[in-house]
């Protein structure tokens, strides 16, 4: 064995004991959405580290799977919001297979909300709208950055971010263009996830689940 070994026995004993709570079907609200804004709520008054803080899992065209954090940054009654680079490896994925997975771990209130469903481009005036709100460093951080393309090193990305930043120099904020490859998704759910972890790994586990979005909810109980 090489010397970058871990303790397995040392890590298999790491473990938390689960009791903030439980979670029964009489406390689901009527729809998923109405049930997350009420856990998100929950979540931003303990002043956990970004709460809206998401892994987005996709699939590619090879089949392969591949997991990244992204920021949430709107949801309604349609679903759930994002923006990125089209162009990214997600971007990529999303344009192969739309269907993708997000999970929220908000551990400090052991909790998790997982969202399965189909990731649908928002309209362009969604996304300028959104890229000119953003503050002046991340617009231009769009421009100098090809997401997930291979970099020649820091250097070459810092000398990038100059050259942005000199070529629109004097341009105001909400004035800024957007480039073509920054664009955002709605997540349309089919199913939502809601667990809260419980005494003796006996978690609660309640799903709402629908085959498509013109259908009405149904919900049922998942084993731990």
């Amino acid at each position: 064995m090489g010397d970058n070994t871990h303790d397995d026995a040392e890590i298999a004993a790491m473990r938390h004991e689960y009791a903030a709570g439980g979670l029964a079907e009489a406390d689901l609200a009527a729809d998923p959405v109405a049930m997350f804004e009420r856990w998100f709520d929950d979540v931003r008054r303990v002043n956990l580290h970004e709460p809206n803080a998401m892994v987005i899992s996709t699939v590619g065209a090879d089949g392969s799977p591949s997991s990244r954090m992204v920021l949430l940054k709107g949801f309604a009654d349609d679903g759930f919001r994002f923006f990125t680079n089209t162009a990214s490896h997600k971007g990529a994925d999303l344009a192969a297979n739309p269907r993708c997975s997000l999970l929220f771990p908000w551990h400090l209130l052991e909790r998790q909300v997982r969202i399965d469903g189909v990731a649908q481009p928002l309209p362009r005036e969604d996304v300028e709208a959104y890229a000119h709100a953003r503050p002046r460093g991340s617009q231009l951080g769009a421009w100098a950055s090809h997401q997930s393309q291979p970099a020649e090193g820091r250097a070459a990305l810092d000398d990038a971010y100059a050259a942005v930043e000199a070529r629109f120099d004097g341009v105001p904020d909400d004035e800024l263009p957007v480039p073509e490859e920054w664009g955002g998704y709605l997540v349309v759910p089919t199913a939502v996830e809601f667990w809260q972890g419980r005494k003796g790994r006996l978690h609660d586990r309640l799903v709402y689940h629908r085959p498509d979005a013109d259908a009405p909810w149904s919900t049922r109980r998942l084993q731990p």
